[in-house]
């Protein structure tokens, strides 16, 4: 049995647009040009057409890959419980000594985006915050060994 993938409500919501989105508009969109390639004639030099079908795999690809996900996707709570552990969905509040504090909200795998501050709880930062509380330490070892500390000072 696979381990359930978690999403937040809304990276459940995105990935269900994401997959009509592909199903339907991009699915069209690759088939005429498809059409249109084999219409040109010989396929076995046709640029236009070996394009269309590689897109075509990646796009079916992708279409398997947020199936499967949602298939087995354990949709989290819309606001989870602030109980004063850091736990998926929240907001948490960290500084590294001598740094200046940082802000992250701890997301599923596939949601997470560093632009808007979304880590996965499986990353090195969001793995080693899991289950802490405001005061604590989080030990996170970085691919290269090393080891930095944060301090969880806020939970939102």
């Amino acid at each position: 049995m696979k381990q359930p993938i978690f999403l937040t409500p809304n990276g459940k919501i995105q990935l269900e647009q994401e997959l009509a989105e592909l199903k339907g508009p991009r699915r069209d969109e690759i088939s005429k040009r498809l059409k249109s390639a084999i219409e040109m004639g010989d396929l076995s030099e046709n640029a236009d057409y070996k394009a269309a079908k590689e897109d075509q795999g990646f796009l079916e690809g992708r279409i398997q890959e947020i199936e499967a996900i949602l298939s087995i996707a354990e949709v989290l709570e819309e606001t989870p419980k602030n109980n004063g552990i850091v736990q998926i969905g929240n907001r948490v509040t960290i500084q590294e000594e001598g740094q200046k504090e940082e802000t992250w909200i701890l997301v599923g795998v596939n949601e997470a985006d560093l632009k808007h501050q979304k880590i996965s709880y499986l990353s090195p930062i969001g793995s080693a915050l899991m289950n802490k509380k405001v005061g604590e330490d989080a030990e996170v070892t970085l691919p290269n060994g090393m080891k930095i500390f944060y301090k969880v000072l806020k939970i939102h």
